[in-house]
């Protein structure tokens, strides 16, 4: 027991332990960069670790393998979104999904992560298949009731699907999304905001 009443073990343990969580971030940090680039096939544990500074097997000594790192990049990414997006309790669905088109627009690397790995987890091999058949089914099913919401409350017109208006919710933001990675004059903001005056909101008097 030290002198302030901490065992000295445990007072020597902070300074490896906080080394460690900021290498382990930046293994995060270069697959994030690498598995945007490539794909989560393309994308190998020796090009990771050689942009961190470490072997292979020291990279190993964080993450178990490479499915491993992968999920901790997309579990980073997930928080992120969910972040800009706000609080449920104080943004509506169509409100938060224009905080997310114009948080993608500053985040490039992320945005194209998800862009590439989506794609190849059409591919009913792929490690993230079933995961994300499961992210846009509960995607939509959230949208759903909250689509059905709206249109009580008078915010979201009374003549579309909410079933269908809630997949083609995903459908867009991933559309303009990748328009956006082909050509970044694209400005995904204004196109997102079309699509929701256009459909989403009911019309004005002046337009009815």
């Amino acid at each position: 027991m030290g002198a302030d009443g901490q065992p000295a073990a445990g007072r020597g343990f902070r300074g490896p332990y906080a080394t460690g969580q900021a290498r382990r971030q930046a293994i995060v940090d270069e697959a994030t960069v690498v598995f945007a680039r490539t794909g989560f096939h393309g994308g190998s544990l020796r090009e990771i670790a050689k942009r961190v500074g470490v072997t292979p097997s020291g990279l190993l000594h964080h993450f178990a393998d490479k499915e491993e790192l992968f999920a901790e990049v997309l579990h980073q990414r997930d928080e992120a979104v969910r972040a800009a997006a706000g609080d449920p309790a104080e943004h509506t669905l169509i409100e938060q999904a224009k905080r997310v088109v114009a948080h993608n627009q500053t985040s490039r690397g992320l945005t194209s992560l998800y862009a590439i790995v989506s794609a190849e987890a059409t591919d009913a091999e792929h490690p993230s298949h079933d995961d994300f058949a499961a992210r846009y089914r509960a995607r939509a099913d959230e949208a759903v009731e909250i689509l059905r919401r709206g249109q009580e409350a008078g915010e979201v017109r009374d003549d579309i699907d909410p079933a269908l208006a809630a997949r083609l919710i995903s459908a867009v933001m991933d559309g303009i999304q990748l328009q956006w990675l082909l050509d970044e004059s694209v400005d995904m903001v204004p196109l997102f905001d079309e699509f929701v005056r256009r459909y989403l909101h009911p019309a004005s008097p002046a337009q009815g």
